[in-house]
């Protein structure tokens, strides 16, 4: 019986929020996606960074080309599409499930 009062009280707290999803309005994607052919070419280009002699470069240089390799990790990063859960979600996630069943 406690159980059932409990969820009723969450289920009906839940509904009383507002969600602020109805508030956004943007028109541009928050992250482009790139296709399979872009992310090839930006592999590549990691590939040609890696096999350059960097002991000939000055520091300039080399940090132009760090700068280039962490942007370029970035949009890989970006463009797998995955669904990343934070530590603490997984922990509430399976306290409900536990709670509820």
């Amino acid at each position: 019986m406690k159980k059932i009062i409990f969820c009723l009280m969450v289920v009906g707290a839940s509904l009383t929020f507002q969600s602020n999803a109805t508030t956004i309005t943007t028109t541009e994607p928050i992250s482009k996606s790139i296709t399979e052919e872009e992310a090839s070419i930006l592999v590549l280009r990691l590939d040609e960074i890696n096999t350059i002699d960097k002991s000939s470069m000055s520091s300039a240089e080399k940090k132009e080309l760090r700068t280039e390799v962490k942007s370029i990790e970035k949009q890989l990063r970006t463009s797998n599409g995955g669904i990343y859960l934070s530590g603490g979600a997984i922990i509430i996630i399976v306290i409900l499930i536990i709670i509820l069943f």
